[in-house]
């Protein structure tokens, strides 16, 4: 596993955030920093304020209370319009913007003005090489000059992550990049996330998912959500245990590691 970085200003800072929504709190007292060097599994059952605290992160959102901090800008104080730039970002709802017939690569290229389109903006030589190396990077270069629409949803979801790349973010926050995965798709995926993971230049990452055995094998912390609270939060190997990840999924659940990858199971299914 890869060791954190060394705690000095952190990436993403919440503090008590609670968000309310026709009067229930979707998100309540969450406190939660990311720092430089760590990689960060963000887990809980449906409904527990997963997504929302993710739109939060990436300041689409505004808490109803409590203080939110992005790579050493307040919310609510800084052009989030701007700020956004310096977020990579991917997420079901982005993949369905895109028209099937932009090419992988410009997919990559427009990520440097936070467009959808490349013709809204003018791209160089450099640009596009910058693109293709992005592509290299995550495992897709001879797919540049696909269409998009054409690709797998695992070769979507990697050409995805190479746009959050593409503008240098300081900040990297994936909403259930595996959703909707066949079982390679999701291989490829985790050892993609894996290798980004060890890499020093690479920044901190948010995954959001549902199941443990999405989670690579080098990330290095966990932040379990139940009902819009913290159920758990720190080192992985401290969080994801069998006690609390019971607590957080409201099951009695059995967890094992194998080859630094984390499975869990039902004890009533094991017994009967």
């Amino acid at each position: 596993m890869t060791p954190p970085g060394p705690l000095g200003a952190p990436a993403l800072r919440a503090s008590g955030v609670r968000l309310v929504r026709d009067g229930r709190a979707i998100l309540d007292g969450i406190d939660w920093e990311v720092h430089p060097g760590q990689s960060w599994a963000l887990l809980g059952p449906n409904g527990s304020g997963k997504t929302t605290l993710l739109r939060i992160a990436s300041l689409y959102l505004h808490p109803t209370e409590g203080e939110v901090e992005v790579l050493g800008e307040r919310l609510g104080r800084v052009d989030v319009r701007r700020h956004r730039e310096r977020i990579g970002l991917t997420s079901a709802a982005l993949a369905d913007q895109l028209r099937p017939t932009i090419t992988a690569l410009d997919v990559v290229v427009c990520a440097l003005h936070a467009a959808l389109e490349p013709w809204w903006h003018t791209y160089g030589d450099d640009d596009r090489r910058r693109a293709r190396d992005q592509l290299a990077r995550v495992g897709c270069e001879a797919l540049a000059d696909h269409p998009f629409g054409t690709l797998s949803s695992g070769e979507r979801q990697r050409v995805l992550l190479a746009r959050t790349l593409m503008a240098g973010p300081g900040l990297l926050l994936l909403d259930e990049p595996a959703a909707g995965l066949d079982l390679g798709g999701r291989e490829e995926l985790v050892a993609t996330l894996d290798a980004l993971s060890r890499d020093p230049a690479a920044p901190p990452v948010v995954l959001v998912t549902h199941h443990l055995e999405e989670i690579p094998s080098r990330f290095t912390h966990a932040l379990l959500l139940r009902e819009g609270r913290a159920v758990a939060r720190g080192p992985i190997d401290e969080v994801l245990d069998a006690t609390t990840l019971s607590r957080c999924f409201g099951l009695d659940l059995e967890v094992a590691r194998q080859g630094g990858r984390w499975q869990a199971w039902s004890r009533a299914q094991q017994h009967a």
